[in-house]
């Protein structure tokens, strides 16, 4: 069956991993399209789970593969089936932005052709499964630098803001004669 999906001209496979290092999360995905070029995407974000960020992975690679002519199988490979559970999950929880994304983006796929469809395949990493093994020893080699905020954000205009008139008030206090 794995290889029967491989070599068709239909399937799109692909594999996803995500984790977080230094307070980074990292989403890594790899989309094998036969007779295209393999398709890579490494995303780093904050302040997110690394469910989140697998959720993300998963969106992008469904995506991709139902945005490709002639694709009317879409098989994801992950080492966290029970992310993917999470996408069909009709109560309120906190990936739910993810989910209804990636449940618009199969309605679109499923509305070209009724015949079309997806399969969630688990691989733990432990199994080496060459396809997924690429992604896990993809994002274990990567080494992400913590963010720190940029200077351009919302946040840090606003800090600084705040931190200035902090800053004047205590001198305006301290040159001031009525202390006290």
């Amino acid at each position: 069956m794995v290889i029967e999906s491989l070599s068709s001209p239909s399937t799109a496979i692909t594999a996803t991993d995500a984790s977080i290092k230094n307070n980074v999360a990292m989403s890594i995905l790899h989309t094998h399209i036969p007779n295209r070029p393999l398709s890579r995407m490494i995303h780093h974000s904050a302040f997110v789970t690394s469910t989140e960020a697998e959720l993300f992975a998963i969106r992008y690679g469904i995506n991709q593969a139902s945005s490709v002519d002639n694709i009317s199988k879409i098989i994801v490979v992950t080492d966290s089936i029970y992310v993917a559970r999470k996408i069909f999950d009709p109560l309120s929880h906190l990936c739910q932005i993810h989910a209804v994304a990636i449940l618009e983006e199969l309605c679109l796929f499923f509305s070209k052709n009724s015949a079309n469809s997806i399969e969630f395949w688990e691989c733990p990493s432990r199994l080496n499964w060459h396809l997924h093994k690429a992604v896990d020893c993809e994002l274990k080699a990567s080494n992400p630098t913590p963010i720190f905020p940029c200077k351009m954000s919302w946040d840090y205009n606003k800090k600084t803001e705040y931190d200035n008139i902090l800053q004047n008030w205590k001198m305006t206090f301290q040159a001031s004669d009525g202390k006290g």
